[in-house]
């Protein structure tokens, strides 16, 4: 069973009760209906469900893109949803890293700059700059650091989401089908990837797929039906 969480703690990811309701003709729309887990540094889970059944809203709220009607959500012990607006940007740019369907880069920067991008909040991307070419070793762009993304294949676009997403180091790493426009062998490979980064690094990960394949590879597999979660 989906593992809840009975008390706040200083480190990891702390979902209570979260709920998420959005407005309609007919009256309020409930979305979630009642979330509950914790995910300590170094997990990884996989959240899959028919399509409308809230993955995506899930994520964005655990990503402070949008709160929650109710319940609470920490992150190393600290609410989010707590902290002013300028606080709230500055944690989702340290504390969350994010890699999404469309990999989101900025076509007139290269690589490297796309990497850096996050780095740019706090006007310090100079103390970045070895990290940031460091992960494209990893990713095995090391050699395509000075080009643009319409040089890159679909894959090398992925990686590219990937090593921006890790550059601060985040605790929380977010993934909205993350090889859902990829054929099933550069699929593999960005998986793989990303598993492997994500150990490394030490990050909460979770990821929203559709793909049994993908989920399969992650050591926990959860469910989103009716608005609440269940083991897959």
């Amino acid at each position: 069973m989906v593992v809840e969480s009975t008390s706040w703690t200083a480190a990891g990811l702390e979902v209570a009760d979260l709920r998420k309701e959005y407005p309609s003709p007919g009256g309020a729309l409930p979305i979630l209906g009642g979330v509950t887990f914790s995910l300590e540094r170094g997990q990884a889970v996989a959240v899959m469900g028919p399509s409308g059944s809230g993955k995506s809203t899930l994520l964005y709220i655990l990503g402070t893109l949008e709160p929650p009607t109710s319940g609470a959500v920490r992150l190393d012990g600290r609410d989010p949803f707590a902290l002013s607006e300028a606080e709230l940007a500055a944690f989702r740019n340290r504390q969350v890293g994010f890699v999404f369907q469309d990999h989101c880069l900025l076509p007139q920067c290269s690589v490297l700059e796309n990497v850096l991008t996050p780095t740019l909040v706090s006007g310090d991307a100079g103390k970045h700059l070895d990290r940031a070419r460091w992960l494209l070793e990893q990713v095995g762009l090391a050699a395509r650091a000075d080009h643009r993304p319409a040089q890159l294949s679909g894959g090398e676009r992925q990686r590219v989401a990937l090593a921006r997403a890790l550059v601060l180091e985040p605790a929380l790493l977010l993934c909205d089908e993350p090889t859902g426009n990829l054929d099933r062998h550069t699929a593999d490979s960005v998986a793989t990837l990303l598993l492997d980064l994500h150990r490394r690094q030490n990050t909460i990960l979770v990821v929203v797929t559709h793909s049994a394949e993908l989920a399969a590879r992650l050591p926990v597999r959860w469910s989103l039906l009716e608005g609440r979660l269940q083991d897959a």
